[in-house]
């Protein structure tokens, strides 16, 4: 059973997001929040697998709250508001996907389990808008250094960034799954990422990524 909290400042969407997830016979809605404050509480009391993470919300808002909860539960960001700064700001918080509240109800239940399963829900159009962000106002390395990491790792980074997912990058090297999960495995302790996320943000920030990528 994957636990799931809500938090939204809207009760009527709360309400909502908590029939649909509550509908499905592995997803189970174990708390709310209205406030990104109550949403950390909630978060460490609960201690849910996913939290669902609006952005504007009173007070603290979401993306502060996702740093507060970052170790203690995955986050999935869901807004309304398809902005540059809200994704770059999201990942860089702690999120592991972002969605808008637009999306169909068949693809954000199959994002809760995406996220709750380890891995980042990262569409290729936010990827693509991550690296025009980066393109147009470079910022400077803050994180870990590609010290150490292989030619073939960097090259899997990249792909990684560029929004290919595990089987399109054993299309593209020609490799097997289990050679990419690998390199995937070794590319995350070696840069002290928790998830694909902070890979494609590790890959932006040590300068992997450029206005050619």
């Amino acid at each position: 059973m994957i636990r799931v909290v809500i938090a939204d400042d809207q009760a009527l969407l709360r309400g909502s997001f908590k029939v649909l997830v509550d509908s499905e016979p592995d997803l189970e809605v174990v708390g709310e929040a209205g406030t990104g404050a109550e949403a950390v509480d909630v978060v460490l009391e609960r201690r849910p697998d996913v939290v669902l993470m609006d952005v504007r919300m009173p007070g603290m808002d979401g993306i502060e709250a996702t740093r507060h909860i970052k170790d203690a539960a995955r986050v999935l960001v869901v807004t309304m508001f398809d902005l540059d700064a809200y994704v770059y700001d999201a990942l860089r918080a702690g999120a592991s996907g972002f969605l808008l509240k637009d999306t169909p109800p068949a693809d954000l239940l199959a994002a809760i389990r995406v996220v709750a399963g380890g891995e980042a829900l990262l569409a290729p159009t936010v990827t693509r808008r991550l690296i025009e962000e980066f393109t147009r106002t470079p910022v400077p390395p803050q994180v870990k250094g590609l010290e150490g990491v292989t030619e073939r790792e960097r090259e899997v980074l990249l792909l990684i960034a560029r929004g290919l997912s595990n089987r399109e990058i054993v299309a593209h090297l020609q490799v097997s799954m289990a050679t990419v999960k690998t390199h995937i495995t070794r590319l995350l302790a070696k840069l002290e990422a928790r998830d694909r996320a902070q890979l494609v943000i590790a890959a932006y920030e040590s300068g992997l990524v450029s206005a050619a990528a």
